[in-house]
């Protein structure tokens, strides 16, 4: 049982140090990125008017459930790209009467997508410092996101929220988030 926890803190360890090493050591080690060539411009201009339909989730007038509301989000060919693009349309205001279950201020820093499907999505810390609290608040805000982007993303099975670049167990005490999520719409009914 001893050595079960040990291996456990090791493997979080690791975990953790992989996410910095990708988020944060290698893109300053790797330099300034490449220009782009003409030929890409003309691919990204044709991708640039693009839009793709997605399901994203807010709180119900009555914040007893989450909504499912289709936007419409930019097209991004990259897989961590479009999942940034539809993070990036959840945080924007709700449609009235619906609330956004994620706090004003919050910015999505990061995405990276492992060949496994997990979503590592970084949020600036306004995520946990501007939340309201309270279980049901905690779950609709990880759940909006989680199943925002495992809905729309067929490549993701799982999502697991960052703030600052770091793993943390928690946004506000209630849901344990360190370990990618997996969709769940438990707490969405109709509008």
């Amino acid at each position: 049982m001893r050595r079960a926890h040990v291996y456990r803190a090791s493997a979080m360890a690791i975990g953790a140090g992989l996410v910095w090493l990708l988020f944060f050591a290698l893109p300053k080690w790797s330099g300034p990125s490449a220009p782009v060539e003409p030929a890409e411009t003309g691919k990204a201009s044709e991708a640039a008017g693009r839009k793709i339909k997605a399901t994203l989730f807010y709180v119900s007038g009555d914040g007893r459930r989450l909504v499912a509301a289709e936007r419409e989000v930019p097209y991004a060919a990259a897989t961590a790209d479009q999942a940034r693009q539809i993070l990036e349309e959840q945080l924007k205001p709700a449609p009235a009467p619906l609330v956004s279950a994620v706090p004003a201020g919050t910015t999505v820093r990061t995405v990276f997508v492992t060949d496994r499907g997990d979503a590592f999505v970084d949020f600036s810390r306004e995520v946990v410092t501007a939340h309201t609290g309270g279980s049901l608040d905690e779950l609709f805000t990880v759940y909006s996101i989680v199943n925002a982007v495992t809905a729309n993303l067929p490549a993701v099975s799982a999502v697991q929220v960052l703030v600052d670049g770091r793993e943390v167990e928690t946004l506000a005490g209630h849901v344990d988030l360190r370990h990618p999520l997996r969709k769940n719409l438990k707490w969405t009914g109709p509008g």
